[in-house]
Parts: structure tokens; sequence; C-alpha cells
């Protein structure tokens, strides 16, 4: 007998259903919605168990408070980092959550009101669509913040959306992409005042449920056959993971957002 998982108790993400429609709200408004460990998992549960939920014909992602999809993950998580395993780990946990949202058989809308950084921006990037209001703040501001690195996956699926230029300047300039730049560039579908944005996404979710689900489902699992060959193994990156993840750069610039305390760059 196949044991059933228990639903996710935690506050940290909403989850309700509405004509059809799955939307998980990430619930941390006070830390700009950054991601817990917990919040991850139920991310991973909803993906496992309404993927073959016939009632279920979309899944809607936003940010709650209406300041962040997600700021990135919670930077405390980090403060035990001490050997490659850990760093290493991290990357690949985080590679399999968003892998599941990725290929999720179902369309995948991303509601995005406000910051959609590091973790955030990675969970963006998979889901099939992307709608923002002009408060959209995008990129993966690491060379500032933390000194860390993205795996090798997420760099990918970086480039396959926004092209190599534009992906040096997410990464190496840490620029912050505004949501006419988005739109520009074709990161986001469409652009929507705020007051209007759950109404407009909502509307457009509703659609999904007129088309045919085999050739939704065959489509986007098409594309990412496509995707994947295109792509680098997962261990491909785990030396410059490691390198950075257990750099005293590193070290020093969590324990800043830990603790407050001050540092500068040195490049070890």
């Amino acid at each position: 007998m196949t044991q059933q998982r228990q639903a996710p108790t935690t506050e940290s993400v909403r989850f309700e259903v509405k004509d059809g429609v799955a939307w998980l709200g990430f619930n941390r408004p006070q830390s700009r919605n950054a991601m817990t460990w917990e919040m991850y998992n139920a991310l991973e549960y909803y993906c496992d168990t309404l993927a073959d939920d016939t009632d279920i014909h979309a899944l809607v992602l936003h940010g709650v408070g209406g300041d962040a999809f997600v700021a990135g993950t919670d930077i405390t998580q980090f403060a035990h980092f001490a050997e490659a395993e850990d760093a290493i780990g991290y990357e690949r946990r985080i590679d399999r959550v968003v892998g599941k949202l990725e290929t999720f058989p179902k369309p995948t809308l991303a509601l995005i009101d406000g910051a959609c950084v590091g973790g955030g921006a990675a969970l963006a990037l998979v889901c099939d669509f992307r709608y923002a209001t002009d408060t959209l703040k995008f990129g993966v501001p690491i060379a500032k913040t933390l000194g860390n690195t993205l795996s090798i996956t997420n760099v990918s699926r970086l480039v396959d959306m926004v092209g190599i230029p534009r992906t040096k300047e997410v990464l190496m300039m840490a620029k912050l992409v505004t949501a006419e730049e988005a739109l520009g560039a074709g990161l986001v579908n469409q652009l929507f005042d705020g007051a209007d944005i759950y109404a407009e996404v909502a509307t457009i979710a509703a659609e999904f449920a007129k088309y045919a689900p085999l050739t939704l489902q065959a489509s986007k699992a098409l594309i990412n056959r496509v995707q994947a060959q295109r792509r680098l193994p997962a261990d491909a990156s785990d030396d410059w993971v490691a390198t950075c993840y257990l750099s005293q750069d590193f070290s020093a610039a969590v324990n800043k957002f830990v603790n407050k305390t001050p540092f500068e760059w040195r490049g070890q």
C-alpha cells in the first residue's frame, strides 16, 4: 500500500483552489517571502500531489504582501555550512525542487509583484508563463550580496531565457532587471497594474481548462526534453559551488546578514 504524504501545515505557504486553478502563495512578507526549507518542502509536496489531480488544470505561484514574489532563500539557513557536501547538497536540493516545478505536467504561471531574486528568480524561470506588475525587480545579485554561485542547471535556465549577454549582466554585474526590460527581453509575458493582476492572471489560468490536456502536457514535456539535451550534468558546477560556499567571503557575507557585521570582499 502506498503511504499517503501529509499535507504541509506551515503558515509560510498558502494553498487554495479556485475554479480548478491551484494557487500557491509564499507567505513570509516580513522577510520578503524568503524561502525556508519547510517552504521548499511544501512546494515539492504540492508539485507531487497535484500532478495527477484531474480537478486541477493550472497552478499559479505568487508572493503574499505585495513587496516580493520571493526574495531568495532565507540566508540564516546557510550559517552552518562547513563542508563541500553542505554546499553541493543544498544546490542539489534546490535543483530537485525547482526541477519538480519545471516538469509539473500542467501549465504553471508566476504572478510577480515586487522583488523576484535569487531562489525566487529560479522558481519564476521554470514557470511556463510569467506576469508582473511594474514593481518587478528580477535578478540574482549574489555578486553584491553573498558571493556564492548558481548551479550549472540554473545558469543554463537563465541563459535559455535571456541569452548570454543578459545572463552576464545579471550574474556578474548584479543587475536587477526592471519590469519594462523584462517585458522587452521576453522574460515576462505581460505587465498588469497591481490592482488588476490577480484577476487578470485568474482569467488567463482559467482558459487552460478549455484546451486539450494531452496537447498541453506533450508540448511542455517535449520542450523540457529539448532543454535537457542542451544542459550539462548537475555535477559540472560542483567545484565552483564548493569553492564559493566555503570561502571566507561567503562566511563573512552570511555573518553580515545574520549579525549585521561589516566585511570587505577578499577573494578567498
